[in-house]
């Protein structure tokens, strides 16, 4: 049972299109397990960028099955739409299989997401506004749309009005919105069910049978381990679990089917929207990791936040995940510095903290530690195999691997597919 579970080790943004996608052309299925449409993936195939927002990424692989989970939440407008956008350039999406019990993001889950973000002002958390947390909130106060509820209008219509019994009394009264009308959602909703149908099916069920077959499964994680609704840094987190329990749950397969756990490292670390980041760098060396990262985000537009590497959030990610193999990313970028500062631990009101702190308020207090490896200004991206490396990359890589606790068995030196070194190998 060779299944796999590739999760980014950061606050997401570290590069796991290009993982999955190298990895796509092993494999008989990679699934999405979480999220939505908030996070985003770029994935390079020859002289072509495609950005992924909701699809896995493995339906840029011939011959592998794409799987949107149950544990996913699916706007079905930006679904058909970036299946549109792919179908136009010549991709087989024919093969795209979508859990029946995934819930569906609603017009109104939209609204409330952008109406509260507005209204906390100051202390937003930095939500994309696409309804996703709505959604998931939904999920859990049981009022929550499903795929398999298009299909039954009577249900349909009891459960919208059920969500906006609620909601409409909040747009009107508290944010002083218009109240959304049941019949329009209905009416908007039913209007997927058809274009949807070919699909739909029980994923759990296919999953697991191909488990059983030997068959080898991708479980792919959206955002980072430190977006993780139990595990990140809240209130500064998504909606779901990118953690690797999250596949057991979002995708319907149990623990003991789970054979490798790879966290996706950025050479670097990087953040989007607000909440603490030690490492974050406000200086030239942080705008030249941004501009020569292209580091802004795939989906929201928004530039990224920049900083150094750090060990203690890899050292947490490995021990939240269990993680077997790092891929590291973006070594590329390095290239060209004297010196790498890498954090190594926190100096918290004067005490030295070489893990992840548990308080929140310690957390935002936290001032990085660092320690300075030698860098290399030699041209990395033509390198095929380790050796090629300049003695310091290979120095820094060997460093980051010992700090964070598991080995590094593949190492992104370019954008392209093709622009990689493969150390250890993952099947």
């Amino acid at each position: 049972m060779p299944a796999l579970v590739l999760l980014g080790a950061q606050w997401g943004d570290e590069g796991k299109g290009k993982a999955t996608d190298l990895l796509g052309g092993s494999v008989d299925y990679v699934v999405r397990y979480q999220g939505g449409n908030n996070a985003g993936h770029t994935v390079v195939v020859g002289d072509q960028k495609y950005a992924l927002h909701l699809l896995p990424s493995g339906i840029l692989s011939p011959g592998c099955t794409p799987v949107i989970g149950n544990g996913v939440v699916v706007d079905p407008s930006v679904l058909f739409s970036e299946l549109s956008g792919l179908n136009e350039r010549g991709v087989d999406t024919s093969k795209l299989l979508i859990s029946s019990n995934a819930h569906i993001i609603t017009p109104y889950n939209v609204t409330v997401d952008k109406v509260t973000e507005r209204f906390l002002g100051k202390r937003k958390i930095g939500t994309t506004g696409r309804g996703i947390g709505p959604t998931y909130a939904d999920k859990i106060n049981r009022v929550g749309i499903r795929v398999q509820d298009l299909y039954d209008e009577s249900i349909l219509t009891q459960k919208v009005e059920a969500a906006l019994d609620v909601k409409n009394q909040m747009l009107t009264k508290l944010y002083n919105r218009r109240a959304i009308a049941t019949g329009q959602v209905v009416e908007e909703l039913m209007g997927y069910a058809d274009k949807l149908a070919p699909y739909v099916a029980d994923t759990v069920l296919v999953l697991n049978q191909a488990l059983d077959d030997d068959k080898v499964v991708l479980f792919e994680g959206g955002q980072g381990t430190l977006l993780d609704i139990d595990h990140g840094t809240y209130p500064f987190v998504t909606s779901s679990n990118p953690t690797a329990g999250g596949a057991c749950t979002g995708a319907g397969v149990g623990p003991t089917k789970i054979s490798r756990v790879i966290g996706i490292l950025k050479a670097y670390t990087t953040r989007v929207g607000a909440g603490p980041f030690p490492t974050e760098l406000f200086d030239e060396d942080g705008e030249a990791l941004r501009r020569i990262g292209g580091e802004r985000g795939v989906t929201t537009g928004r530039d990224r936040r920049c900083g150094w590497f750090d060990a203690v959030i890899a050292r947490y990610a490995t021990r939240v995940n269990g993680l077997t193999d790092f891929f590291l990313t973006k070594l590329d970028v390095l290239t060209g510095w004297e010196e790498i500062p890498v954090c190594v631990a926190y100096e918290i009101d004067g005490r030295r903290v070489e893990e992840l702190p548990y308080s929140q308020s310690d957390f935002h207090h936290a001032k990085p530690v660092y320690e300075t490896l030698p860098g290399w200004s030699e041209d990395i991206t033509k390198a095929k195999s380790f050796s090629d490396l300049p003695k310091n990359a290979q120095a820094y890589v060997r460093a980051l691997e010992e700090m964070s606790g598991a080995p590094i068995s593949a190492i992104g030196v370019g954008p392209g597919r093709d622009e990689t070194i493969e150390i250890n190998s993952f099947l």
